[in-house]
């Protein structure tokens, strides 16, 4: 198997388990601590994520890009990662004191939580990650995470058990995120060395470090603002309807999200290398590749929405049906961008129409919000994401027109979509005939699997694409020898 592919099985299995797993407790966690419950959690939380972007600052990019560059150097790796960490420990230190000078000075309600959220903000100051995606060793970190993520699933099933017990499920969530970074510590020994770091070496990284923080601190207008923004203007129960319905969401975002975590520092290393035809070859393939993935997903969830809320979450969480089937529609211009920005932009440094297209989408996000929220609550902010993300898209897609072939991966996109279409109407008419809702749920996963995969199969084939077609041929050979 290739490194590809075996970082993106790797990166894949733990972006869906940090999903998944929280989605597997939030049945639990929802009849628990109720709707309140949820939005106190998702409210306070959303609030230490901005702390933790400053922690962070352009870290995840810049680190995994720089690092990537200079893997095959032993002596350049070692000064770039220890000047890079120093950097990084001073600015994430001064994010978590900040983060506290805010509890004391800010808070008014719901402390205990809040104060123990705080943990996330600390948990991004021993934060390597970026260190081991730039050297692709995604297996160490992979490993780790999931150990973390399967102790505290199995925390919160033993510790959390009433409303009040809020404070325990901030703490479990938190304690797991610090645990995960500290265990990577003792790894990067072998590679830091105070000794060759440099003031002027350090200054190299940190308006890099600002650029791609730009454009974090864009996205978090329109991923975290909704729910501050819905916990000021509205209540927390409509955090708590939104919270749920971005996490089944989050599914297929965080698939996307893997495979543009590894394929960035394979992308820059061509760049380096100057290997222009394989950026294109790459490119090509992942967007075929990813859109088809995405377009299942997309317009599965669409089709399902309704019945996945009352049997995940129960009758409280129906309002979320809605919610799913508006923020649906964004996983279509999420992976197209990320493939143009992971691919494209990031790895050749073309940092402003990413910052641009981040600041479009903020923009579009506040002002949708500002005239939805306070009217249709937290369908408004689902709607405004959705428009938020197509804009991003379309900026971004419009900065490489001339760069890439943009009209056949819309056209390829397109036809994905036409089969998603079809796919979420058959679904839709499956779960009116079937009255018990969970039988219902899983009568349309799947029909819905194999109506997609027959279209695909049947475009793929037609298209003689020699990836799909060794694909078939090796499970071919498989089953006939069993």
């Amino acid at each position: 198997m290739s490194s590809v592919k075996k970082n993106f099985a790797y990166q894949s299995i733990y972006q869906v388990a940090n999903i998944i797993l929280p989605l597997v407790t939030s049945p639990y966690v929802a009849r628990v601590l109720g709707a309140k419950g949820v939005g106190v959690y998702s409210y306070t939380y959303a609030i230490a994520y901005y702390f933790s972007l400053v922690a962070l600052l352009g870290i995840a990019n810049h680190g995994n890009r720089i690092i990537a560059g200079v893997r095959d150097n032993k002596k350049k790796l070692t000064k770039t990662f220890s000047e890079l960490l120093l950097v990084h420990c001073i600015i994430a230190f001064m994010a978590v004191v900040a983060y506290y000078i805010y509890f004391l000075f800010f808070v008014k309600e719901d402390y205990m939580s809040a104060f123990i959220q705080g943990i996330w903000v600390l948990a991004s100051f021993f934060d390597v990650s970026w260190f081991f995606f730039g050297l692709e060793k995604f297996k160490l970190t992979v490993t780790i995470n999931l150990i973390v993520k399967f102790v505290t699933t199995i925390c919160v099933f033993l510790f959390v058990h009433q409303p009040q017990d809020i404070w325990l499920y901030c703490l479990i969530m938190a304690a797991g995120s610090l645990f995960s970074q500290l265990a990577l510590w003792p790894y990067i020994r072998q590679y830091f060395n105070l000794r060759l770091v440099t003031w002027q070496g350090m200054r190299t990284h940190i308006m890099p470090l600002l650029t791609l923080f730009i454009p974090a601190i864009a996205v978090s207008l329109y991923k975290y603002m909704d729910k501050i923004m819905l916990g000021l203007l509205t209540t927390k129960a409509q955090v708590g309807f939104f919270e749920n319905s971005e996490r089944a969401i989050n599914i297929p975002i965080s698939v996307i999200a893997s495979f543009g975590t590894v394929m960035l520092p394979k992308m820059s290393n061509l760049v380096t290398k100057g290997d222009t035809e394989r950026e294109r070859h790459y490119i090509g393939l992942s967007m075929e590749f990813i859109m088809c993935l995405t377009s299942a997903m997309s317009f599965g969830i669409f089709a399902v929405a309704h019945n996945f809320a009352v049997v995940f979450w129960g009758d409280e969480f129906i309002a979320s049906g809605n919610l799913i089937q508006a923020l649906s529609i964004s996983i279509i211009f999420v992976a197209f961008a990320n493939i143009i920005r992971m691919q494209y932009l990031i790895p050749k440094r073309l940092d402003v129409p990413y910052i641009i297209s981040i600041f479009a989408g903020a923009v579009i996000n506040l002002v949708t919000n500002a005239l939805l929220i306070s009217r249709f609550a937290a369908l408004g902010a689902a709607v405004g994401t959705a428009v938020a993300e197509f804009t991003v898209c379309a900026v971004q897609t419009f900065y490489v027109r001339k760069q890439l072939d943009i009209k056949q991966y819309i056209s390829k996109t397109l036809l994905f979509c036409a089969f998603g279409l079809l796919m979420a109407t058959i679904v839709s008419l499956v779960g009116k005939f079937i009255p018990i809702r969970a039988v219902g749920l899983l009568m349309q996963i799947i029909v819905g699997a194999v109506v997609y995969s027959i279209c695909s199969l049947f475009y793929f084939r037609k298209t003689q694409n020699k990836y799909i077609r060794t694909f078939i041929e090796k499970v071919g050979k498989r089953f006939l020898k069993s």
